[in-house]
């Protein structure tokens, strides 16, 4: 049963919800913006995980404009946010579908009304299967697309539909890979035989196009590591030209799909030249809505050098998602604890970055940190950061973080506050990890 977005604003909300405050009582999700809180005048618990709701407009706009510079399409990976509330955001800011990643969250594209999916990632086990099949046989609209990198892959999912009587094929992505990567076809005989077994499967599926994830290429250096990631893609192309010669693909558009949030720019410049009849360029960055103050910040300064279409574009993509905690304690000389650790924030790309902080009786908007305050560990509740000898810093200011990788600061919140320029509360978002 599909549920409206309404419903999530329904949703009861307290004071044993991270990030709500206590004193309010209970209320519905949707009366966040109504309660008037503002971050800077102390009104939410700290930490707290708050999105910059004008940087992430301007960030999809952005966004929005490059694929319209390149021809390409795009449908981000949900796992970033899990929040169907910037799913439909993305969407209505032209997203061609939403990509998921396990059947737990197709299911909650789906229970939101998101009407087209890419699962990037394969199928394994009856019980996945059955509940890709039972979303297709619960509505002939909904627009499906999964991976496929072997025989036997294809044959589960295909015995699956042919049990339920579909009366429309599981849409299959053909996916290659690379040596030392993840799943896919390492060459393109062994993807030729995958294909093949699609075709010979019909009509319970039907191969719509060749996937693949060139953001795990290595190499020592930038120049080795962009080499690496085109020969990846390299080896979709090939994929897609042998298919296509041999006419496995369904009729449609065929659908060429890669491209997380570093080397999008790659991915549509090298599908754009592959020749293939009737492509379709799908990219599936997730992180450009929210990006951040590290390794995104990063990946797009070399988008920019790389990518003329980036360059014609004005603006750029900045972060949004911002985690905001106290100064509890300056137990010694150069060191200061934070309210935020481990719980609150992903480390798996670096920790947070210390850039602001507020003190209410002193200034009127936050002010930027000087160099040298640097968060060197986290515990699970606790932030250790050394600070210059001239630290401003003393017990209870506020100090605002910048993180690196969005994915694994999103699922340790279970809303997020929407702010605008003077941290005033407008909204908030509900994940779903």
């Amino acid at each position: 049963m599909l549920d409206t977005i309404a419903a999530i604003d329904d949703e009861p909300v307290d004071g044993c919800t991270k990030g709500v405050p206590g004193s309010g009582g209970r209320l519905r999700l949707g009366d966040i913006s109504k309660q008037g809180w503002n971050l800077l005048a102390g009104d939410l618990p700290l930490p707290v995980a708050v999105i910059r709701a004008d940087v992430m407009a301007a960030n999809s706009r952005w966004m929005s404009d490059f694929l319209k510079a390149t021809g390409a399409v795009i449908a981000p990976h949900g796992k970033t946010t899990m929040s169907p509330q910037l799913f439909h955001r993305q969407i209505a800011d032209g997203a061609w579908a939403i990509t998921v990643a396990t059947v737990q969250q197709l299911c909650v594209a789906r229970r939101y009304g998101i009407a087209r999916v890419i699962l990037a990632n394969q199928v394994a086990g009856r019980e996945a299967a059955r509940m890709v099949v039972a979303e297709l046989a619960a509505d002939d609209g909904f627009d499906f697309y999964m991976l496929a990198d072997s025989v036997e892959g294809v044959d589960t999912i295909a015995a699956e539909a042919r049990r339920a009587g579909l009366a429309q094929p599981v849409n299959l992505l053909l996916e290659g890979g690379m040596d030392g990567g993840r799943a896919g076809c390492r060459d393109v005989e062994a993807a030729l035989k995958v294909a093949r077994a699609i075709a010979a499967a019909s009509p319970w599926v039907a191969l719509r196009g060749v996937e693949g994830f060139e953001g795990l290429a290595h190499g020592a250096t930038d120049t080795e590591r962009v080499d690496a990631v085109e020969r990846v893609l390299d080896h979709l192309c090939a994929i897609a030209m042998a298919c296509q010669g041999e006419a496995l693909f369904a009729p449609g558009p065929v659908i060429l799909t890669a491209g997380g949030s570093t080397y999008y720019d790659l991915v549509v410049d090298r599908f754009a030249e592959a020749g293939i009849e009737g492509a379709m360029i799908v990219t599936r960055s997730g992180c450009y809505l929210t990006h951040d103050a590290a390794r995104y910040r990063e990946a797009f300064a070399a988008v920019m050098e790389r990518s003329a279409a980036a360059r014609s574009i004005e603006g750029g993509l900045k972060p949004a998602l911002e985690l905001w905690a106290c100064v509890q304690s300056r137990p010694e000389p150069g060191r200061a604890i934070l309210t935020l650790g481990r719980r609150d924030a992903g480390h798996d790309a670096g920790l947070p970055i210390p850039q602001l902080w507020y003190r209410a009786d002193t200034y009127g908007a936050p002010q930027s940190l000087p160099d040298g305050h640097t968060l060197v560990e986290m515990n699970d509740q606790h932030a250790h950061m050394l600070l210059p000898a001239e630290s401003p810093l003393r017990f209870g200011d506020m100090v605002g973080l910048g993180i690196s990788h969005p994915c694994t600061t999103f699922d340790k919140w279970q809303i997020i506050h929407l702010v605008d320029e003077n941290y005033r509360v407008t909204g908030a978002i509900r994940t779903f990890f």
